[in-house]
């Protein structure tokens, strides 16, 4: 808060809870002084009101600025500029360790002017987690997460040596270590507060949780009512040096939920609709708002996987309001003492919804009733192509068909007409995926290699055949229910006498230790480690890119076979090339049909009406048959998922490993810079510093140096995963 603020509109108040008394800056009184009523603005204008009545300074936030967002209308497009001030800064290895090696450097510069280093530190509380490491190179046995870790450390422990560094020397930084969590999860679970309270003066100030972070996937914490979004590195450092991120006042879409989830949806399935309709909507650079009587069915781990993709719909934030399924939350995470002060805060502000409040005003509106919800995935290659289960192998017949463009003329029409047309009854393909008799001619979509693996297990690898299967992301691992029926499900097949198929590389890699706790406490990990499902590691692995090798010998009948070879995977992202160089075709999809997808080995399928498998005795066994009842998943959850769970996971969170611990960090205000490092240099742009800075000039002559089309990614200009060989 600034300490000599005018306080334009009076709005300055206390609060009581319990012992202690909390200064405030007051919605209500701001709507007394201001004369207007603001009961009818967005929660998340308001939200962003009350940044500016504590941050008002009459420099970065002036009275204007209050005017113009106290009268912000619905129909105004965005056009004035005003200046938000973050309560907290998310950062995660890949994106956030340039912002404290410029920290660094800039300790580096105060001491050659003769000042004192210790001065430089983070002015807004920071968290960096190192999540985005670790990756898929052993998968399918117990001693996967141990394998890979200490692959990890060796291949980043320059990086790690100086994130440890700067967890010693920087005041107001935590660094969580490596293998413990995915950022949006441990932010979601355990780094959240929603009411932040500051002490200044010897007076306590509570006002709302807000973030931005180094990762576009920070709105995940949007589902907990916390407003805040992902930004780049630049905007993240200057609000590490308390500086606001500019922004202009956002239109802001309202998205009515009605209704309930009908049996055996989940909430991928609504996540992936709301991406659907949100991109047709086009919400880009808008606010999007959830809110209607469909909120109280949905659990705060439902919203917060709609509020992660909220940069797959192309909004800025796809936020929910606080109410009692904030709270209950907050219960459920080990953080019940926060409780009493949210919700008296969030009430005596307004803030607070319920069945009796009037519906905000908004830019637009979109309405969805979740009772049309049905099972689906999302690819080949962007999260808002949304295929109902029954459609799949017709969608990927016709995508398989634009792959193979190039090969168009060499393809009889008549057997393309005939693959990509209905024909009738569906094609059944076997689950062994055998090729056809020699005698049978095959069309070139129908193309199969023969595969023999080291241990002589042979096989046809065919297009369509899925090799990756993860469960993976913050998306859905945080979501105790749907990982619950990935459980039962894959109890259900294991005791049917079902097996993932050979040529599938599984892996679960969760975002944070408290699922395979409560996963073990509920007696499904051995069922999913009898699919092959084993622990992989903690952090954002698949999703990112991370997948890790394919074997050898199916890398190499893809390459020889031209195979359009598919991955399925429980993430928000699968862009062209994303997940692997081999894998042309990603498929998002729910945890438990990440499962089904492993059993049956093909993509090209009709789950709704195609067997998963073959049990023992030669009967087929369908997906009906292994799909958990929402009742057991519920009960699951609700006997196994408790606070304790989370009191425990999060108890030691910022100690890390033995690995982590053992790292050699001198205990240093200056971290010492290596000449001979090719990965972490002293950055130039202080090395000349002086105490007085040289004049800003304007820049001249500057160019565009790329003009992109539609449907160009972060991924197409960055790859996130390896990039493949020339």
């Amino acid at each position: 808060m600034p300490r000599n603020s005018p306080d334009s509109f009076g709005s300055r108040a206390t609060l009581a809870v319990g012992r202690s008394r909390y200064n405030y800056h007051s919605l209500p009184k701001f709507a007394e002084s201001f004369r207007a009523d603001i009961s009818r603005l967005p929660y998340s204008i308001r939200i962003l009101l009350e940044n500016l009545l504590r941050r008002e300074d009459g420099v970065a936030v002036k009275r204007d600025d209050i005017v113009a967002l106290g009268h912000w209308h619905p129909r105004t497009l965005p056009d004035r500029e005003i200046q938000f001030m973050p309560a907290r800064v998310l950062l995660q290895d890949f994106t956030g360790v340039p912002a404290i090696a410029d920290l660094a450097a800039m300790r580096s510069a105060l001491r050659r002017l003769g000042g004192d280093p210790a001065r430089i530190n983070p002015l807004q509380p920071a968290d960096l987690i190192i999540d985005h490491s670790v990756q898929v190179d052993r998968y399918g046995t117990l001693s996967a997460p141990e394998t890979n870790a200490d692959l990890e450390f060796r291949r980043n422990r320059e990086r790690y040596q100086f994130l440890r560094w700067g967890q010693r020397a920087f005041r107001n930084f935590r660094v969580v270590p490596p293998d413990t969590g995915i950022c949006h999860q441990v932010n979601l679970e355990y780094l959240a507060q929603i009411a932040m309270v500051a002490e200044q003066n010897g007076r306590k100030w509570i006002y709302p949780d807000t973030i931005v972070g180094t990762d576009s996937h920070t709105t995940m914490v949007n589902g907990l009512g916390v407003v805040g979004w992902g930004v780049g590195g630049i905007e993240a450092e200057a609000a590490l040096l308390g500086q606001p991120c500019s922004m202009l006042i956002p239109r802001v879409v309202g998205f009515r939920l009605a209704g309930r989830l009908p049996p055996g949806a989940t909430a991928t399935d609504l996540v992936l609709t709301v991406t659907q309709m949100l991109r047709k909507k086009g919400v880009v650079g808008a606010f999007v708002e959830f809110f209607g009587p469909g909120l109280a069915s949905l659990t705060v781990a439902d919203r917060a996987t709609i509020g992660n993709m909220a940069p797959e719909y192309g909004a800025t934030i796809g936020v929910f309001p606080v109410d009692e399924q904030t709270l209950d939350y907050m219960r459920l995470t080990g953080r019940a003492a926060l409780v009493p002060l949210i919700e008296a805060y969030f009430r005596e502000q307004g803030l607070w919804y319920g069945p009796d409040q009037p519906e905000p005003w908004y830019s637009d509106t979109i309405e969805l009733d979740l009772g049309t919800v049905e099972p689906c995935v999302a690819g080949p290659s962007r999260p808002q192509d949304r295929i109902p289960l029954a459609e799949v192998r017709g969608s990927f017949r016709k995508s398989l068909a634009g792959l193979m463009q190039n090969e168009a003329a060499r393809i009889d029409r008549s057997i393309l007409d005939c693959w990509l047309g209905d024909g009738g009854a569906p094609r059944y393909v076997a689950p062994e995926l055998s090729i056809a008799p020699p005698d049978e001619k095959l069309g070139p979509l129908e193309r199969c290699v023969p595969v023999r693996q080291p241990d002589g297990v042979a096989y046809n690898l065919c297009h369509g055949s899925i090799v990756i299967a993860a469960i993976t992301s913050c998306t859905n691992t945080s979501n105790p229910s749907v990982l619950m029926a990935a459980g039962l499900l894959a109890r259900n097949a294991v005791q049917r006498g079902l097996q993932v198929k050979p040529w599938v590389k599984t892996s679960f890699a969760p975002g944070s230790r408290v699922v395979t706790d409560y996963l073990a406490s509920a007696g499904l990990m051995a069922y999913l480690e009898g699919l092959r499902f084993h622990l992989v590691g903690f952090g954002c692995t698949t999703c990112i890119g991370n997948s890790g090798p394919l074997p050898d010998h199916i890398a190499q009948a893809v390459v020889d076979g031209g195979l359009a070879v598919a991955a399925v995977l429980s993430g928000n992202r699968n862009f062209e090339g994303r997940i692997n160089n081999y894998v042309r075709t990603n498929y998002l999809a729910s945890p438990p049909l990440v499962v089904a997808y492993a059993l049956a080995g093909n993509i090209a399928m009709d789950l709704t009406r195609d067997p998963v498998g073959v049990d023992p005795n030669g009967q087929p066994v369908y997906l009906k048959d292994i799909w958990p009842a929402d009742e057991e998943v519920a009960e699951l959850v609700r006997r196994h998922v408790t606070p304790e769970h989370f009191s425990r996971g999060y108890a030691d969170i910022l100690r890390g490993n033995g690995a982590w611990e053992e790292l050699p960090v001198p205990a240093s205000e200056l971290y010492q810079w290596e000449e001979t490092s090719t990965y972490l240099k002293e950055p130039p742009f202080f090395a000349d510093a002086t105490a007085v800075p040289a004049p800003v000039d304007d820049i001249r002559g500057a160019r565009v140096l790329a003009l992109l089309g539609d449907s160009v990614t972060t991924d197409h200009i960055s790859p996130a995963g390896a990039i493949a060989r020339g």
